[in-house]
């Protein structure tokens, strides 16, 4: 067992270097047995990132801790009425598209500079400023795939020197927002055909891809890169995956890189 270069404010990175990949099973077993001495993660990796790369992203509950149609309801004063829906989905009762149109009928007349004063009352979860800045030294691609809105990723975007960005834009007429949304809706499907296309466009090999989501509408996304990882993920993810971090900061995927200097 070797130990990387320290580069999280909060967690170390130990190396075991073992002859076989482990079973889905066998890693949730070593998972649980860490977990009994302290909060430890665990990843399988077959070898470690060098040269060019591509980091794909889930925004909402990944890259932030807020979910920002949530966020929008509160201004709007239609948040029950929003959850409710998402309830329906998360049944079973509506796919994504329809949930999207569905909550969004609620936040018709919202001024569109609601985007503004919500955008700063946004927080990204532990290390993510310090992981774009890591990745960004490392010539890394970075990418998120939203199913939010552009008014928020575009503003992410800028703040954090991403190079693409998908999301959802809202209808507006003047200064009001219609309550609809137009073109294409980024679904689990154009998360993962997002990151096969700039796969394509960067020529990076998927061993050098690594996606990262909470949620199960992010299962393509990761199952299409040569590394998906479930962030904090929510149970329907983590029981259709092998790789999830539970407790460290989201710099720690800096250790994934061969060289950590």
């Amino acid at each position: 067992m070797e130990r990387k270069t320290e580069i999280s404010k909060e967690y170390v990175c130990d190396v075991w270097n073992i002859d076989r990949s482990l079973s889905r099973e066998e890693l949730v077993y070593l998972r649980q047995e860490l977990h009994r001495f302290r909060k430890i993660d665990l990843i399988q990796i077959s070898s470690f990132i060098q040269g060019e790369s591509l980091f794909c992203f889930d925004m909402d509950s990944t890259l932030i801790r807020e979910e920002v149609i949530d966020e929008l309801a509160r201004f709007a004063g239609v948040y029950e009425e929003v959850a409710h829906v998402t309830k329906e989905a998360m049944e079973g009762n509506l796919n994504f598209q329809e949930a999207l149109q569905k909550r969004c009928m609620y936040l018709k007349d919202l001024p569109v500079s609601v985007f503004d004063d919500l955008y700063f009352k946004l927080h990204p979860n532990h290390g993510v400023p310090e992981l774009f800045s890591g990745l960004k030294s490392k010539n890394a691609k970075t990418a998120v795939f939203s199913g939010g809105f552009t008014d928020i990723l575009e503003r992410f975007k800028q703040e954090y020197s991403i190079d693409e960005v998908r999301a959802n834009y809202l209808d507006r007429e003047g200064d009001r927002l219609l309550g609809t949304v137009s073109g294409t809706v980024v679904d689990k499907n154009i998360k993962r055909d997002s990151l096969l296309e700039l796969q394509s466009r960067f020529q990076i090999g998927t061993e050098k891809i690594v996606a990262v989501g909470d949620g199960a509408n992010d299962q393509l996304m990761l199952e299409a890169a040569g590394l998906g990882i479930g962030f904090h993920a929510k149970e329907g993810l983590k029981s259709k995956i092998s790789n999830w971090i539970d407790f460290a900061s989201m710099d720690v995927l800096l250790y994934l890189f061969e060289d950590l200097n």
